[in-house]
């Protein structure tokens, strides 16, 4: 947990985009052999050296003992690329802040209908387990309304995910697209990081960080690519 009047993001360096890897092994071009996390696993390696700044395991379909066996390796894979970061990869548990705390995982991703997280901060907060996390941990929430988005920020969430920005075969259960004005209304109604997600391109990513959003989260863009590290540095040169 962060001391008081620190930020949890303190440490991520002013100016530098946020970018996050999502995972979702279950749309990888060729599909893993069944029940393997090899593949995945390799991903969340070369994302790590590649210099993501965070990965959240977004494997919906693991149990329990699952979930926490692939991000205890997860955690494996991103330390041994820990020297060569100025800020190591920070790994984050999609719904399940038991293994989050359980693994010593970098935080929880919590989605707009699931856990609230004002219940996640009081857990947080109760929990023995929470004592031993790393510095930080962080409780974010993905919004798909400017109301949600501002009731997550009042309830003490870290960070928000906000999307579908643009049209995306993953997000469309969530309705249209968003678009940017609406993305750029939500980052100045707010006081948090606010990461744009949602069919985001390495050429609509700078229109992101124009309309003020700190950091991109993405699937396809880093997880189809054989070198997400050119990723990483055609992102960054156009907005750091």
């Amino acid at each position: 947990m962060s001391p008081p009047n620190s930020s949890p993001l303190d440490s991520q360096p002013l100016g530098k985009p946020i970018l996050c890897y999502v995972t979702d092994r279950s749309s990888f071009r060729a599909a893993p052999q069944k029940d393997s996390l090899d593949p995945l696993l390799e991903k969340i390696e070369l994302a790590a050296a590649a210099g993501m700044d965070w990965i959240q395991l977004r494997e919906r379909d693991l149990a329990g003992k699952q979930s926490a066996s692939l991000t205890r390796e997860a955690l494996l894979r991103v330390s041994k690329q820990a020297g060569h970061a100025k800020v190591p990869t920070r790994i984050l548990v999609n719904g399940r802040l038991d293994v989050a705390l359980a693994e010593q995982a970098g935080g929880v991703h919590l989605g707009e209908n699931a856990l609230p997280v004002r219940e996640a901060k009081r857990l947080l907060e109760a929990s023995p387990a929470a004592k031993s996390v790393p510095r930080g941990f962080l409780a974010g929430v993905s919004c798909h309304s400017l109301e949600a988005a501002q009731s997550a920020a009042t309830a003490g969430a870290d960070y928000i995910f906000f999307g579908p920005v643009f049209a995306t075969p993953s997000k469309a259960a969530y309705g249209a697209p968003q678009g940017l004005d609406r993305l750029a209304e939500l980052c100045t109604s707010v006081a948090i990081p606010v990461l744009a997600i949602g069919g985001v391109t390495l050429e609509n990513a700078p229109a992101c960080f124009r309309a003020g959003a700190s950091g991109i989260a993405a699937i396809r863009l880093f997880q189809d690519s054989a070198d997400p590290a050119a990723i990483v540095r055609a992102i960054r040169p156009q907005s750091f």
